[in-house]
């Protein structure tokens, strides 16, 4: 076999990294194509972690319907509560005991609020909790 030229080793390669216009071709990915693909997957990646995250964190609010139920107990409990403290009142026999659970109740409910109207609500309630503990106080001091 007989050598007549010898063309370079760059020229051959850029000729042949052109694609043409029709149908599909093959091509080896450059080194900078190589480096892309590489960011591109850790990108991927980090793209995996923050929706893990979020799925999570919609897990552990739970569904509409389950946070309207939780609601719904706890203001139920807190109704409860009122409402022994109101026949306490009429009955003229209420207990600390009775207000001091009337304002853990209503503290619990408030961090589970944002509602500024409930606020106004819990606000009251507990200030009224608060005058007939010291009406109480005061009474059995006299």
């Amino acid at each position: 076999m007989k050598v007549s030229s010898t063309g370079g080793v760059g020229a051959s390669g850029a000729s042949r990294a052109k694609a043409s216009g029709s149908g599909s071709s093959f091509a080896l990915p450059s080194v900078g194509g190589a480096s892309g693909a590489v960011s591109v997957a850790q990108t991927g990646g980090v793209a995996g972690i923050g929706s893990l995250d979020a799925l999570l964190a919609l897990q552990a609010m739970g569904d509409p319907l389950e946070r309207r139920k939780r609601a719904v107990k706890r203001a139920d409990g807190l109704l409860d509560i009122l409402g022994e403290v109101k026949i306490a009142l009429l009955d003229g026999d209420v207990s600390t005991a009775t207000l001091d659970r009337l304002t853990r109740a209503i503290r619990e409910q408030r961090e589970s609020t944002d509602d500024p109207r409930l606020e106004g609500v819990l606000n009251e309630i507990e200030t009224r909790a608060a005058v007939e503990k010291a009406k109480l106080e005061q009474a059995r001091g006299a």
